[in-house]
């Protein structure tokens, strides 16, 4: 079995595994509880925070601990949103390619009275800092705008956008939950107020996650019921979760450079190797894109179809975002940067493992060679494209 779909979730690693476990079975105090046991498990709590911390070169006290990504998405807008409410700004920026964590709480916003400015996607799936700019009024509070596309994978520059937004007095949030242990992330350096990031996307375990938010700050709370994390998220901490976590999160960091070496490498194999692929193409640009990410439209073919029959040749993919891979509309993603529906229908996204050989890589390009071929062959659509009765899109 290859698998390819680590954008969806990743394996946990060893480390993270043994270190949830020693806790689970040893270390199961209350960390809100006064007495050795409980505060041995709070100095766990604390430690996995300070390493957290200093991973994306921010403070102990400016990292919160979540359930994951989305829940920190939706803390942070909604919290950028309280704020510009008591400050009379009703004005949210963001993309029209974001996760729907964040697109669905600008929807629940905008039934609130807030006017929304969803950016167009350049056909690269770059953000131009330029018309962020240009989009800021007197009235704005917030610009969001995500670190690396979860489909396509492109980084967009979040430096340049956070010095606007800082220079504009406007409040920055990421979504950096594809970036964090796959790219340098500095939120002093680049300019972020708030980002959002999720353990099971570098290793650690599902239904943990951490939002950084800068100090001074203030949060809205989404869940009420206790002191906990600074009295901003009640629930008993998921201690055995958290320390998980930033085992996985130092264990890749540590790791980051000969990673980002070998899976580039084998992601520019592969897309060199599916571009010879008559009318196919690459979503997104070449080169400022995760290491591990590929994402390809083929016309003519659906990618539900490729998907079933790849799984059979022993290979997971997908064809866009886990959260809505149920869907039968074509990806959000590929409409926004151009793709119209006949080609974004026929997509495919391999997201890369550090494990993956060069024997993976060739055997990726052989298999989805041969779907797409075997798809066409009794494809009525492709039919019509290869005769001239409807002109190739591609």
């Amino acid at each position: 079995m290859i698998y390819a779909d680590n954008a969806a979730t990743t394996k946990m690693s060893d480390a993270a595994i043994d270190v949830m476990l020693t806790h689970i079975k040893e270390n199961y105090g209350n960390p809100s509880s006064l007495y050795e046991f409980g505060q041995k498990a709070k100095e766990v709590l604390e430690e996995a925070r300070t390493d957290v911390a200093r991973v994306i070169n921010a403070q102990p006290e400016e990292i919160l601990f979540t359930s994951g990504g989305s829940e920190a998405d939706n803390q942070a807008i909604l919290s950028a949103a309280e704020l510009g409410r008591k400050q009379g700004k009703l004005h949210i920026i963001s993309t029209a390619f974001e996760h729907h964590a964040v697109l669905h709480t600008l929807e629940k916003l905008k039934k609130q009275g807030f006017e929304i400015t969803l950016l167009d996607v350049h056909e690269d799936g770059l953000i131009r800092p330029s018309e962020v700019e240009a989009a800021i009024n007197d009235n704005t509070c917030l610009v969001t705008v995500m670190y690396a596309n979860n489909e396509i994978g492109t980084i967009q520059p979040i430096k340049e956008i956070g010095e606007i937004c800082h220079r504009k007095k406007v409040l920055f949030h990421t979504d950096a939950v594809q970036a964090i242990g796959h790219v340098p992330v500095d939120v002093v350096a680049e300019n972020i107020d708030m980002l959002s990031a999720s353990s099971h996307k570098f290793h650690g375990p599902k239904g943990v996650g951490f939002l950084y938010a800068r100090k001074g700050i203030a949060l809205t709370n989404l869940i009420e019921g206790g002191a906990q994390e600074r009295g901003k998220r009640a629930g008993t901490e998921n201690v055995p979760g958290i320390a998980a976590m930033a085992t996985a999160l130092k264990e890749i960091c540590s790791k980051m450079e000969k990673n980002t070496a070998h899976v580039k490498a084998l992601r520019d194999r592969i897309i060199k190797g599916l571009e010879e692929i008559p009318h196919s193409i690459l979503n997104g640009d070449a080169q400022k894109r995760l290491p591990s990410n590929i994402n390809f439209c083929f016309e003519g073919i659906e990618g539900e179809s490729l998907l079933l029959l790849l799984d059979d040749k022993g290979i997971q993919a997908s064809s866009g975002s886990a959260c809505t891979s149920g869907s039968l509309d074509p990806s959000h993603v590929l409409l926004a940067i151009g793709r119209v529906h006949d080609v974004a229908h026929g997509s495919l996204r391999l997201s890369l493992g550090e494990d993956l050989s060069e024997t993976d890589a060739d055997y990726i390009i052989k298999s989805v060679r041969e779907v797409v071929e075997y798809l066409r062959s009794f494809s009525p659509v492709w039919r019509d494209l290869s005769s001239g009765k409807i002109k190739h899109l591609l």
